[in-house]
Formats: structure tokens, C-alpha cells, sequence
């Protein structure tokens, strides 16, 4: 006999804890209607990537060991009751004036470290997750080891490019392309390619990196 399941190699969780982290990646998913508790909300959205360089495995011989990471998907709102604007003052260990939070480029984030507090939840379908419980800013004398990934931006202004949406998973990928932000560029005449990438912070961390 020869038989066929679904069932694929299970992913090795993330192991349930506090881990010193860098902001490596940041993709703007743009904005599209979901469908949350029955309501129907028009949402911005982007999605930001940690690594954990203290916590590194080989996933694939060819690559050797790397990192372990996990993203958080945000709504892109400043808004002082908003998931991203309460992590943020978690990772900075300060509130936000009022007129700071007008308006604030979150790309600050990238190659900036903190202290990810990370535990396991169970999806509605069974399948147990690693999910980001909080963010904080790094303790005193713990230090965060140098970045391993490159840094990496996808956005609709100066970090586009079709070949590299195209790398994406297609969860992403598919957000992306039903995007009001998308289909506004599928009809413009000009489209300016970027395909970017840093591999090192653009800045040393200071007191209060953002």
C-alpha cells in the first residue's frame, strides 16, 4: 500500500519565552475589506518581521543555521486605542504626544532591536501557533546580537518592485495584488521599480531610537 496524506512536516515552534529581537523586515500589504466579527472594515494594513539571533536552527542544510522569526500584522493607525501604536510605546518604553502620533514613519523600526515576549496559542482549526504576547524595550545589559537577515522594505513609493512581489508567499502576495494601493498602480503610467535592500541598520541605537 502507498498512501497519500495532507499531513506535512509540522514547523518547528518558536519555543514559548522572552527573546532579544532587530526588526529585519517590513512589507505594506495595503489597504482591503475584512470581514471581523461579521463586520465588513476597510483596513491599511503592513506587516512587520523580527528575527531572533539568539535563537537559530537549520531549516535547510543548504542555508545552514538562521534565525528563528515571527511577524505581526498591524492596521496602520497611530490611533491611541491601536495595536501598533500601543507596541510601539511598549518598544520605545514612552508614550507618544498626541502630535507626534499624527503622523510616524514606522520604518524608524527597522534594524532596531527589543525584547519580544512570545507564547503559544491555539487557531480556531486545532493547530497550535507562536504569537506575540508584547514588545519592550531591551533591558538594561542585555545586549541583541548583530543582524542576520538582510533588511528588507516592500512598499507602493520607493520600495516596489514586481519580480520581488512575486517571492512573496502567496498569502502576502495575494493581499497585496487585491489592494486599493495595487490596483492604483496597475493604472498608472508610471511605475518606478525598487528592488533595495539594506544588510546592515542604517543608524546606531541610541537612548530613544524612535
Amino acid at each position: 500500500m502507498i498512501e497519500a496524506t495532507n499531513e506535512g512536516r509540522k514547523r518547528e515552534l518558536i519555543p514559548a519565552g522572552s527573546y532579544p529581537a532587530r526588526c529585519y523586515s517590513m512589507i505594506h500589504v495595503g489597504t482591503n475589506i475584512e470581514n471581523i466579527m461579521g463586520v465588513e472594515k476597510v483596513l491599511n494594513k503592513v506587516r512587520i518581521t523580527w528575527e531572533l539571533p539568539t535563537e537559530t536552527r537549520v531549516f535547510n542544510e543548504e542555508n545552514g543555521e538562521q534565525p528563528f522569526v515571527i511577524s505581526k500584522e498591524y492596521t496602520l493607525s497611530m490611533h491611541e486605542k491601536s495595536n501598533l501604536r500601543a507596541d510601539l510605546e511598549g518598544w520605545r518604553g514612552a508614550g507618544f504626544t498626541e502630535d507626534q502620533a499624527k503622523s510616524f514613519d514606522i520604518t524608524k523600526l527597522l534594524g532596531i532591536e527589543c525584547l519580544l515576549s512570545i507564547i503559544h496559542k491555539v487557531s480556531k482549526s486545532g493547530n497550535e501557533y507562536a504569537n506575540i504576547s508584547s514588545i519592550s524595550r531591551m533591558p538594561k545589559g542585555m545586549e541583541c546580537p548583530k543582524q542576520i537577515n538582510d533588511t528588507f522594505e516592500f512598499n507602493f513609493t520607493d520600495h516596489f518592485s514586481y519580480e520581488v512581489l512575486e517571492t512573496l508567499p502567496d498569502f502576502i502576495k495575494d493581499k497585496i495584488k487585491t489592494s486599493d494601493e495595487y490596483q492604483a498602480l496597475l493604472g498608472s503610467a508610471n511605475i518606478e521599480e525598487s528592488t533595495e535592500v539594506f544588510t546592515e541598520p542604517s543608524a546606531e541605537q541610541d537612548d530613544l531610537p524612535f
